[in-house]
């Protein structure tokens, strides 16, 4: 698919406010909830950098707590070729893999590095917001993680029309998971937006919609500070599914029995879906989902696709 996301200027935005790069931080001085959305978590992942650009631009302040907008990745970033833009999703090391204290303390690669340094301001946030997009073509999908309070706030938000529960990635543990994000007995909640393809306009769309969604349910801004024409009709309704498995590639010998685009419904149990050293992926279940099914990323130890089924309210 043909990459027509312009590439955005951040040549103002990178500085920041904060003493750390690319963060920029404001205060109400009235109580609220401490609100970031990040983006370029991934450095090819543009949609999410538009969002923030234009909400700086916008001038949006909060009216009560506060809210953090952090460009994440910017080696990576500053690396982008539209030639060979999954060139650019990190430096040395996947930044979304390394949100445990152990890698973060240890600063073995730039991306560990750049973490560590953002790492106080996720920290102190309450809320967290962080802007992806897809190597694929593919519809929104909003990532919550297993954590009830994550899946209540994805239905209030009500988009996208997709919601995904799952537990993460083994190997390593992504953003949305660091902290008190993940544990139970807390009360911060964190959502990972898939918005759509890299290059596909449309995901720049996604994350301002889904930018102001958590800006007005936070109560960090009121509706009408919002930017106009942000907010997307809401889908009819939300289907939210839950992964049940994730398809690790043993080795390069993975392959696809047909080219999935992911949300493909398989009705009957058993159907193939692959094969991978030879042998055949098959679905466990009926109504089996393909969840952002890709070979693009292919090495051994990467999650070709995740299979899901409707999760119980």
């Amino acid at each position: 698919m043909e990459f027509k996301l312009p590439v955005p200027d951040l040549g103002a935005e990178r500085a920041g406010n904060t003493g750390t790069p690319g963060v920029w931080h404001f205060e109400s001085g009235a109580p609220g909830r401490a609100l970031m959305i990040s983006a370029l978590v991934h450095g090819n992942e543009l949609c999410g950098a538009w969002a923030l650009k234009e909400l700086l631009a916008a001038g949006l302040r909060p009216r009560r707590g506060s809210l953090t907008l952090a460009f994440c990745n910017l080696e990576a970033f500053d690396r982008f070729d539209l030639a060979r833009h999954d060139a650019s999703r990190f430096v040395e090391e996947d930044m979304n893999r390394v949100w445990s204290a152990g890698r973060l303390e240890d600063p073995a690669t730039a991306d560990r590095r750049r973490a560590a340094a953002l790492r106080p301001w996720v920290e102190r946030a309450d809320w967290l917001l962080d802007l992806h997009s897809m190597h694929e073509p593919g519809a929104p999908l909003l990532l919550t993680g297993l954590l009830p309070r994550n899946i209540a706030l994805a239905r209030r938000l009500g988009a996208p029309q997709h919601v995904i529960v799952d537990a993460g990635h083994k190997d390593g543990v992504r953003m949305r998971d660091y902290g008190r994000f993940g544990e139970a007995q807390e009360d911060a909640c964190a959502l990972l937006i898939e918005c759509g393809f890299h290059g596909d306009p449309s995901s720049r769309d996604v994350a301002r919609d889904m930018a102001a969604r958590m800006l007005r349910e936070s109560g960090v801004v009121d509706a009408q500070d919002l930017p106009a024409g942000w907010l997307l009709p809401e889908p009819s309704a939300q289907r939210v599914l839950e992964v049940t498995h994730a398809i690790v590639a043993p080795s390069m010998d993975v392959r696809f029995s047909q080219p999935w685009q992911g949300l493909e419904t398989l009705e009957q149990a058993g159907s193939v879906i692959g094969w991978a050293d030879g042998q055949p992926i098959v679905t466990p279940y009926d109504r089996c989902t393909l969840i952002m099914p890709s070979l693009r990323q292919l090495k051994p130890g990467v999650t070709v696709v995740r299979l899901a089924r409707d999760h119980a309210a």
